[in-house]
């Protein structure tokens, strides 16, 4: 089974979480996972064309905002909310509330 890299939750850097969630697409996925276990890549309703949208799941995933499981075809999506809390409590929160 192929796997992704993810970085540690020790490795999760400040700079690099700013930077996934200062796109508004970025922004608009993390939003999308809020209170969802797990969502299918191929079920995000995002208006764009696939290399786009692979390469913004690509940063928020190297950023350690979100994770991705590979089951055969499909990737699932779930939020690393416990991991972005234990190393910067209540950022997830403000940036989820800036529009």
């Amino acid at each position: 089974m192929r796997t992704l890299s993810h970085p540690a939750r020790s490795d999760i850097e400040l700079t690099a979480v700013f930077h996934a969630l200062s796109d508004p697409t970025r922004l608009s996925i993390v939003r999308g996972l809020v209170g969802v276990e797990e969502q299918s890549c191929g079920a995000l309703d995002i208006p764009l064309s696939k290399s786009t949208l692979s390469h913004h799941l690509k940063v928020l995933r190297d950023a350690g905002v979100t994770h991705t499981r590979i089951e055969g075809t499909h990737r699932y999506m779930s939020l690393r909310r416990e991991d972005l809390d234990a190393r910067f409590p209540g950022l997830l929160d403000v940036a989820l509330k800036a529009s």
